[in-house]
């Protein structure tokens, strides 16, 4: 049936679903164990959210709210699918899931290596695709070196990894 014959009221809006945490193409989804209970946790609440949807009257406000969960749920299964639980190893080398604590600039601070998807700056999570995280991979407790950023070179010491 050709679109020029439908309602203008019976055309529903595609839902505009924000995009996942960016994890470049071709690269392994790598987790922490608590990220990947953190994604089964997010996609039980969003189950729980759909299925308590009840239309009310307003069935086109339901259905559209529906289709914006389901394709929410949808970007969330697939990076599931894709997701590589990796235990933090116990060496004293900074690797994925390590949380490093370090003095740069005059400043101490603690990160730890996640995975995109746990990723908080504000909490000191960095993504292991990060500048950060890349610069810090493989040095020990008392390494120092220097680190690119945008506000210039900045020297670092590694004061512990755990």
């Amino acid at each position: 049936m050709s679109r020029g014959f439908v309602k203008e009221g019976d055309q529903e809006e595609v839902p505009l679903v924000p995009p996942r945490a960016f994890l470049p193409a071709g690269v392994v989804n790598y987790v922490t164990p608590a990220g990947m209970e953190q994604l089964l946790q997010e996609r039980e609440e969003l189950l729980r959210e759909r299925d308590s949807i009840r239309a009310d009257g307003q069935e086109t406000d339901a259905r559209v709210t529906r289709n914006f969960l389901n394709a929410k749920l949808e970007l969330l299964e697939n990076r599931i699918k894709i997701a590589k639980v990796m235990e933090p190893k116990k060496m004293g080398e900074i690797a994925f899931g390590s949380t490093v604590t370090m003095r740069m600039g005059g400043n101490e601070l603690q990160i730890q290596i996640t995975g995109v998807d746990e990723a908080v700056a504000s909490k000191g999570k960095v993504p292991f695709t990060s500048p950060m995280a890349k610069a810090l991979f493989g040095h020990h407790p008392n390494d120092i070196f220097d680190i690119q950023l945008p506000a210039g070179m900045k020297t670092v010491k590694i004061l512990s990894v755990e």
